[in-house]
């Protein structure tokens, strides 16, 4: 673990809590004041939080997500619009625009999504070949999804994707090991359906309830993609309060392909791995968090997880086929009102894979 690294994830985590707390603790007396009268004290509509991570295989990121908050109705989760963009020392850069609404007390639900980027990637053992690669991932990206309450708590909806998604091996040897495998990128465009079971008491970070999906995609040349295959995900989400505030929450994940070329493959979606690069056909995802509330404004959480990749003759008793990761972290409540939360996360896979993160909201 290179300690340097993590000072400036650490410093920015620490001067956006102790700030955030001064100015909770300036607005508390101003309600008190103005409670002997009119009290016309408002939490601000604009969010800005810094994002960060560290890995040892794409290196070192910094950027931010920049959001302004509204209402569509009183009854609804507040709506986000906003921005987010980052840049990391292998060259990188990432960035894109967002919108997640709510409306008619939550029963309608439309979510959107602009992004593209280039991203350097300097693999130490690609894929499990026991080979350095060096990649340049041009991406361009599109997705949307509207969902509707059909019965309390239970929505159904459609989504589309199209992604220009290009890999591009940065010397001779790389491109011929990319070439090899297949992973030379496609254009891509899928439409898909899905069905959700919601019961969860807040959008930003739970305290409780459950999340239950399953959903497809089905991409399609006709939809402006070059490959016919489909993919099927299922996810499964509970938060269980205990004690005094603190919160255990796990998750279950599934996700399987057909007829899917290798870069449309499912991937290890776990903290301390990079995504993309160890690919099957399938996976299988456990991973359990505990969050302690600790005091006021601040929390403590440790996780742990595991994923099995199999398809074309892998399967999950064996053990190089699964990828567990464990790892520790803090949460700031940033916005009280909407709790919404920015958390730090340091989190050690299999082998030499780690990885640090300073983000906006829970992992899940």
């Amino acid at each position: 673990m290179n300690v340097g690294k993590l000072f400036l994830p650490v410093l920015v985590f620490c001067y956006i809590a102790v700030y955030s707390y001064a100015l909770a603790d300036t607005t508390d007396a101003d309600q008190k004041i103005n409670s002997q009268g009119e009290d016309n004290t408002e939490e601000s509509p604009w969010l800005l939080a810094p994002t960060f991570s560290s890995d040892p295989k794409v290196g070192t990121s910094l950027g931010f997500l920049a959001g302004y908050l509204f209402k569509l109705d009183s009854e609804s989760t507040s709506s986000m619009a906003g921005v987010m963009s980052s840049y990391s020392d292998t060259n990188s850069v990432i960035g894109g625009i967002f919108l997640r609404s709510y409306w008619d007390a939550d029963s309608k639900r439309f979510n959107i999504v602009l992004a593209g980027g280039k991203i350097k990637n300097d693999y130490d053992d690609f894929l499990g070949t026991g080979l350095p690669v060096s990649s340049t991932d041009n991406m361009k990206l599109f997705y949307t999804q509207y969902l509707q309450e059909v019965h309390p708590d239970w929505f159904v909806g459609v989504q589309g994707i199209y992604t220009n998604y290009l890999i591009v091996g940065d010397n001779f040897a790389s491109q011929e090991l990319l070439n090899l495998l297949g992973l030379t990128g496609f254009d891509s465009g899928a439409i898909g359906l899905m069905v959700m079971f919601d019961s969860r008491n807040n959008q930003n970070a739970p305290t409780s309830g459950l999340q239950f999906s399953i959903d497809n995609f089905a991409y399609r040349e006709a939809f402006g993609g070059e490959e016919n295959f489909d993919t099927l995900k299922l996810q499964l989400k509970q938060y269980l309060p205990h004690g005094n505030g603190h919160v255990f929450a796990y998750r279950v994940n599934g996700r399987w392909t057909s007829d899917a070329p290798p870069s449309g493959y499912s991937s290890v979606n776990l903290r301390g791995y990079v995504r993309g690069q160890y690919l099957a056909p399938h996976s299988l995802l456990l991973e359990g968090e505990q969050r302690w509330h600790w005091k006021g404004r601040f929390g403590i959480n440790v996780f742990a997880g595991v994923v099995c990749l199999y398809g074309n003759n892998r399967n999950c008793d064996n053990s190089n086929n699964l990828y567990p990761s464990a790892g520790i972290g803090a949460q700031y409540l940033l916005k009280e009102s909407e709790q919404m939360v920015i958390t730090m996360d340091y989190a050690e896979g299999k082998g030499d894979n780690n990885g640090f993160y300073l983000r906006f909201g829970q992992a899940f």
